[in-house]
């Protein structure tokens, strides 16, 4: 299967190859509805008791909140996500009730739950028309605070969303780098039985 010079070697949905996370964006306005039918996919991810420990802060181009959540992204990230149509930071909740359980405990695996949610996002971005691409690169002690952010959340992400724009846009290093990305072999990331290093 063979799609935006993307070679799987077993037979999967196109929506897979077709998912990238470009940083050359059309400055084109979302609306909230269509927004949301993104967010809406990952409010269906598995979880972990089905805790779903995922919260979402977003603001779309032009909105209030828009230069609050992009001047939290560095200095790079600002440079390229500026063009985007909306930015949501992607929270996960450390602690979670067990099923019959009174009083709130250490979740092990929030983090792991809330990337399920941000991969059913971004695949529901691509389906629409839209590109997702996730930033580490942010200043999060600011963001816990400018956001109202509570203790027992971790900022996980941040998340740029929009169409795709003219990469002769970008700075001519980043133009090099904008197209979708190759993947390791499944032999390098798989083992059967124990840990193999590939």
């Amino acid at each position: 299967m063979h799609v935006n010079s993307r070679v799987a070697d077993y037979a999967i949905n196109p929506l897979f190859l077709e998912r990238w996370s470009p940083r050359a964006y059309s400055g084109a306005e979302i609306s909230e509805p269509e927004l949301f039918e993104i967010l809406e996919a990952a409010r269906w991810a598995p979880s972990a008791y089905n805790a779903q420990p995922w919260h979402f802060v977003y603001a779309r181009r032009g909105s209030e909140g828009w230069e609050r959540l992009l001047g939290l992204l560095n200095e790079f990230n600002r440079s390229w996500a500026a063009e985007a149509s909306a930015l949501i930071f992607v929270l996960s909740k450390t602690s979670l009730l067990p099923p019959g359980g009174s009083e709130e405990v250490a979740s092990y695996t929030h983090s792991f739950d809330a990337g399920a949610a941000w991969g059913a996002l971004a695949l529901q971005a691509a389906h629409s028309g839209w590109q997702a691409h996730g930033m580490a690169g942010l200043d999060y002690e600011r963001a816990r605070t400018e956001l109202g952010v509570p203790e027992n959340y971790r900022i996980e992400a941040a998340v740029a969303i929009g169409r795709l724009g003219d990469k002769t846009l970008l700075p001519h290093a980043l133009q090099q780098r904008e197209q979708p990305s190759p993947r390791k072999a499944l032999s390098e990331i798989v083992s059967e039985g124990r840990f193999v290093a590939g």
